[in-house]
């Protein structure tokens, strides 16, 4: 459903889940639909009052002006809140949306119940440098073809190398960038990941933190994840080892993912935070 958000644009938000129980934000990576979710959403709509919605750009919302950033993709995240009349709810945010989520919990202590980072970095180091620039390429170049073959990398070999992985990605193609518009968007989205650094600041972090990782991910590696827990407050953090511990480890393995993620935010005290 497109909403207008206090940030300039409209931006396609659902809502699935009991809106009685607290509030929960899910926050897409980069080049994500929220329809990416699938299981992920479902599992957490069992306990949770779900919100995902699209970044700027993406699908359906709209892409508005001004330039894309963390901290302006932080803003449209509590603009998506306030739309939603939610004060206050726990975020999770994968990839880009974890340095999204970060941002948020940077400038708007007070609307974070708590967080999930998963598959997140402090401040890119040369290893991510070069495996982002060439994903950013085909995408700057227009490949397209290339450019989505190539998000493959935030999958595990297992996957891949399956025989059901083809099937898997022509189901997903409707939701991957496609137009003008989107394909614009995700090489700011690069841009925007590539310039990320809450290096110094991650400390100030007051909300419930949970990190996860996984051993495979090639895209945002364990080390960078045990960073970011290291520099956070009594941050936690989960790393996920063998197969399906790859960057996309809650879609691959969601079930264990939703075994980490639920007790860490039932054991919340603000857990009980509602719209």
């Amino acid at each position: 459903m497109l909403r207008d958000v206090r940030t300039g644009t409209r931006l396609d938000v659902v809502e699935s889940g009991d809106r009685s129980n607290p509030s929960l934000l899910l926050v897409c990576g980069t080049t994500q639909h929220y329809a990416l979710w699938g299981a992920l959403a479902t599992g957490l709509a069992e306990h949770y009052h779900v919100i995902s919605y699209n970044h700027r750009g993406i699908g359906d919302s709209e892409r508005g002006a001004g330039p894309i950033s963390m901290a302006s993709l932080a803003a449209d995240a509590a603009a998506v809140l306030d739309a939603v009349d939610v004060p206050r709810a726990h975020v999770v945010g994968w990839s880009l949306g974890s340095a999204v989520a970060q941002e948020l919990a940077l400038a708007e202590p007070g609307r974070v119940a708590s967080l999930v980072l998963w598959g997140t970095w402090p401040a890119l180091d040369m290893f991510q440098v070069c495996g982002l620039a060439a994903l950013r390429h085909p995408w700057a170049t227009g490949d397209i073809d290339t450019a989505l073959t190539a998000l493959g990398l935030a999958f595990s070999p297992e996957l891949l190398n399956s025989p059901e992985f083809p099937e898997l990605m022509e189901q997903q193609r409707p939701y991957l960038p496609q137009t003008e518009v989107e394909i614009r968007t995700v090489l700011e989205q690069w841009d925007a990941d590539l310039a990320h650094n809450t290096a110094d600041r991650l400390p100030n972090i007051t909300a419930p933190t949970l990190v996860v990782g996984g051993e495979q991910d090639l895209l945002t590696p364990p080390w960078q994840c045990r960073k970011v827990a290291d520099l956070i407050p009594n941050a936690r953090i989960e790393i996920f080892t063998g197969p399906g511990s790859s960057h996309a480890l809650g879609l691959e393995r969601t079930d264990e993912f939703l075994a980490v993620v639920l007790p860490f935010l039932a054991a919340v005290p603000t857990a009980a935070t509602t719209a």
